[in-house]
């Protein structure tokens, strides 16, 4: 009787627990710098969430380690709906770059859904020399030795793009990793590196500034935020097509009320026009409400693991 007592007092309380979330602001953990391009993307969200759940929500920068940390802090967190993880396609990248990771990116992680897909730039100090992206390639090629390349550890965003450049253009360049592309952006502008290729969350606002020179974006087809750049693939890199995806996270056993009340609040989001619009004035793209749901990010995820494993592997190179 005392069992059966226990079962109905612990079912009551769940269902009163249930009904008042959230009764306190949710956390959303970046695993990434301030400043940056997903910073920048989760904070835009998390206005449009806490105006749909009448909550606030906060900004936990976690970076580092290609992510690691953030998305480690993520997934050892308390499942009661108050600690989310927001991250791009570095989630679907760790498991071929690290050969042992401390937490498992299939198993400890509920989903709540995909939020945006973020286009790339290819940019370069201000003061670099070459006119076009044809003079700049000559120019990487000739200085190979030389060039610096900034990005935001192996398995970023950044990184993966110039992965896939070099791969492209058949040409090793340094490459300078930071704690994020935020303080890999401070140093471009102030001409410490290079070059980089980031989101354009990062970079629309230092390229309508007159921040930096770009060359060129890396979708297949050319940005409404950025008519005039062209892109890569125009431009002889034939082939060359890169949007970075996001999703929105939480630890596995997360209780299933909270994950419907985020679900809901991430649908919202995406239709919410004030959010469309400032992603919009970065070159970003709010998924359609189809693609921010569970199944559809447990779907992008393993589908992803499965295309960037054999192209990691081929690089030979690991984090660890």
């Amino acid at each position: 009787m005392k069992a059966l007592l226990g079962l109905l007092f612990l079912a009551a309380a769940t269902l009163v627990a249930a009904q008042d979330y959230p009764a306190k602001p949710v956390v959303i953990v970046v695993p990434a710098a301030a400043g940056g391009p997903t910073d920048t993307l989760t904070r835009v969200l998390a206005q449009a969430m806490g105006n749909a759940m009448k909550s606030q929500f906060i900004i936990e920068n976690a970076g580092g380690a290609g992510g690691i940390i953030g998305i480690n802090k993520a997934a050892k967190a308390r499942a009661d709906g108050y600690t989310l993880l927001l991250y791009h396609i570095g989630m679907s990248t760790a498991p071929s770059l690290y050969r042992k990771l401390p937490y498992d990116t299939l198993a400890d992680f509920d989903y709540i859904g995909q939020v945006a897909d973020v286009p790339m730039t290819l940019i370069a100090r201000k003061g670099t020399a070459a006119a076009s992206f044809g003079e700049f390639l000559a120019y990487i090629k000739a200085n190979r030795d030389k060039v610096t390349y900034a990005q935001a550890g192996i398995g970023s965003a950044s990184y993966l793009c110039g992965l896939l450049f070099m791969t492209s253009i058949d040409t090793q360049f340094t490459q300078v990793p930071y704690k994020g592309t935020g303080p890999a952006m401070n140093d471009l502008v102030g001409g410490q590196v290079d070059f980089m290729c980031d989101q354009t969350t990062n970079t629309v606002p230092q390229i309508k500034s007159g921040n930096v020179r770009v060359y060129a974006v890396t979708t297949a087809s050319r940005l409404a935020s950025l008519p005039d750049v062209p892109t890569l693939d125009e431009q002889g890199v034939k082939g060359f097509d890169l949007v970075v995806w996001n999703g929105l996270f939480a630890p596995r056993g997360t209780p299933k009320a909270a994950l419907e009340r985020l679900v809901a609040a991430l649908q919202a989001a995406v239709q919410d026009p004030a959010f469309r619009s400032r992603l919009a004035d970065l070159g970003a793209e709010p998924v359609p409400p189809a693609k921010a749901t569970p199944d559809s990010l447990r779907t992008l995820l393993k589908s992803e693991i499965d295309k960037w494993t054999p192209i990691i592997r081929k690089s030979g190179v690991y984090a660890d």
